[in-house]
């Protein structure tokens, strides 16, 4: 039973209290930066007087996901606030006193413009109890508030910011939760394995964690985004800082309708933008990331079909994919490619521009999906044998019933893979039918 005094902590942000729950412990919603519409993230004070983290943080101002919507279990009553700069942590309930466990960063993907840290699909009981880690899940700002920015103006990149001083902060305060401050793994899926890759190269982020798990990341649509992002800024036009929020989604929705005619990139309109704060020119991210690479331990990688779950979204193709016939020629000639266009292909420079320059760098393939018959590794397929659990996953779309003890068989070695990897640097699991490695 564990005791009031087993639910306060006293970090330098000042006292917190948090909450029970079962086998794990939560101190929820901590604000971990402030800012005003398109400013720069500040630290928070210390409080003042304890802070009762026992509210999860809101989500971003966003809009409706509908397709992911209709994949999931419908989630009620999010709080959504402007000001999300808020953490949440969870750790074992049976932690010692002085016990310095590894921590993950939780970086939570949405194309940059949903999703949120506390999402019940990112839920650690099972990471944090079976490898007893302290797990920190970040909201941070997204679309038109976070991802835009003219750089003068408005800056940009203030979501990626955010997350610099999240990382600043959990970097001063995890000791007191039971993190060792010095092992700290900065991890993401999506566009949140997109922005792990990236605070690898920005700027007040070296020495803040010692290793990044990179899943999914669309970075083939990183680069050559300039021309795309200028378009944007014009669709969009004047946000003020009293803009209503509604006004602000309609305006965010034009500059994605901005972005449509540049191509893929447009597939993921908000994103990092290079040559603003943190981040340096385009010319210049190759040679950032070979001079980091001494400094951080990198395990990336990505499903073999990940563009298939975009397939219904794309028009006239959601009828054929329903004909079981045209099924592998929609994989082989548009799926398999595309996916290997977008993250497949980036996974394996990544790894070896990083292992060349001194670096060390294990990179993955995931081969199978969240079902018992061997069906594709779609985007998405990673998360519920790390994160979620029963409750979040079985019975959706994605993860039917029946499946679900598949999904737990193989959710325990996956997540026992990411937290060796946490705590040393290195994958030693074997090859099986789901993952593949190259340790290089």
């Amino acid at each position: 039973m564990l005791d009031a005094a087993s639910l306060t902590w006293d970090p330098p942000a000042g006292r917190i209290t948090g909450v029970a729950d079962g086998s794990v412990v939560r101190a929820l919603g901590i604000p971990y930066a402030r800012a005003e519409r398109f400013a720069v993230p500040e630290p928070v004070p210390a409080f003042a007087e304890p802070f009762p983290a026992t509210t999860p943080s809101p989500v971003a101002p966003q809009p409706q996901a509908t397709f992911v919507d209709r994949l999931l279990h419908p989630v009620e009553g999010l709080a959504v606030d402007e000001h999300c700069q808020r953490l949440s942590i969870t750790l074992p309930a049976d932690a010692r006193p002085g016990e310095l466990l590894p921590v993950i960063v939780w970086i939570h993907g949405g194309s940059y413009v949903i999703g949120g840290g506390d999402l019940p699909i990112y839920d650690a009981r099972d990471l944090v109890t079976e490898q007893r880690v302290v797990f920190v899940s970040v909201t941070f700002r997204l679309g038109v508030l976070g991802f835009l920015g003219d750089g003068e103006t408005v800056p940009a990149n203030l979501g990626l910011l955010d997350l610099v001083e999240a990382l600043r902060w959990v970097q001063a305060n995890i000791a007191a939760f039971g993190g060792d401050p010095d092992l700290v793994t900065v991890a993401g899926q999506s566009a949140g394995g997109d922005a792990a890759a990236h605070l690898v190269i920005s700027d007040g982020a070296a020495g803040l964690f010692r290793r990044v798990i990179v899943q999914s990341a669309p970075l083939g649509l990183s680069r050559g985004r300039a021309r795309m992002n200028r378009a944007m800024v014009r669709a969009v036009g004047a946000v003020l800082p009293d803009t209503p929020l509604d006004e602000v989604l309609d305006r965010q929705a034009l500059g994605s309708r901005a972005a449509a005619p540049f191509g893929l990139p447009g597939g993921m309109p908000y994103g990092t933008q290079y040559g603003f704060a943190p981040l340096p020119a385009e010319r210049d991210t190759r040679q950032a990331w070979r001079d980091a690479a001494p400094d951080v331990d990198v395990l990336i990688g990505s499903g073999a079909d990940e563009t298939a779950m975009y397939v219904p979204l794309i028009p006239g193709l959601r009828s054929l994919a329903r004909v079981r016939a045209v099924r592998p020629l929609l994989r082989w000639l548009l799926v398999r490619p595309l996916s290997e266009v977008i993250y497949g292909r980036d996974v394996r420079r990544f790894a070896a521009r990083h292992r060349a320059a001194g670096g060390r760098a294990t990179s993955y393939r995931l081969h199978r999906g969240v079902t018992v018959q061997p069906t594709g590794a779609v985007h998405m397929s990673d998360l519920p044998l790390l994160l979620g659990g029963r409750e979040a996953w079985a019975g959706s779309r994605f993860v039917p019933q029946r499946d679900w003890p598949e999904v737990e068989r193989r959710g325990r070695a996956f997540r026992a893979i990411w937290a060796e990897f946490a705590r040393t640097g290195r994958v030693t699991a074997a090859d099986d039918e789901t993952l593949t490695f190259d340790r290089g």
